[in-house]
């Protein structure tokens, strides 16, 4: 049984639409991938941004209680150098 050419061509343009329609698909499935890639990484980065910003925080406490501990040193070191008083009374 031989093809005829109409059958040939059929077939050809079944087997391009076959084809066409499995690459297709995958574009639809890297899209999906890409757009949940994407969100996830849209969370991390808010997330990351969450966390420098309150590292900041925390350096600006520490470096404010860092000062005033060196206030309190130098007054401490006034009053241990300054001369003694005598008791009143």
């Amino acid at each position: 049984m031989s093809l005829t050419h109409m059958q040939k061509k059929t077939a050809q343009m079944i087997g391009l639409a076959l084809v066409a329609a499995v690459g297709l698909g995958g574009c639809a499935t890297y899209k999906e991938d890409f757009a949940r890639i994407d969100s996830r990484l849209d969370s991390l980065d808010s997330r990351v941004q969450g966390a420098a910003q309150s590292a900041e925080a925390a350096n600006q406490s520490a470096t404010q209680a860092n000062q005033r501990l060196d206030q309190m040193e130098r007054r401490v070191q006034q009053l241990e150098t300054a001369p003694r008083r005598t008791p009143r009374g």
